[in-house]
């Protein structure tokens, strides 16, 4: 999983009916410890924990994870936004 801000969304017209009611965001992976952007590469993932734009969420980057948790096997779907996050407590080491 990769932690992430959501920085914009996708809108289209034309879409597979595995995105029906479910909005597509644009993220940039953040580093933990410091909260900055650590890249400059969006990752497009389909929202579904209800995420915006400005929220730090978690983004799954894994086809069977995401076919999966929408429940259909054959969906074109590969990056999940599953989590918002809160908060992040990391220990000393």
């Amino acid at each position: 999983m990769t932690l992430c801000d959501v920085v914009g969304t996708v809108v289209g017209t034309q879409h597979h009916p595995v995105l029906d009611g479910r909005k597509v965001l644009v993220c940039l992976p953040v580093d933990p410890r410091s909260g900055r952007r650590i890249s400059t590469k969006e990752i497009v993932a389909v929202d579904t924990v209800q995420a915006g734009i400005g929220d730090r969420v978690l983004v799954c980057d894994e086809g069977n994870a995401a076919r999966l948790v929408l429940g259909d096997k054959t969906a074109p779907v590969r990056t999940l936004v599953v989590a918002v996050v809160d908060q992040i407590d990391l220990s000393e080491t």
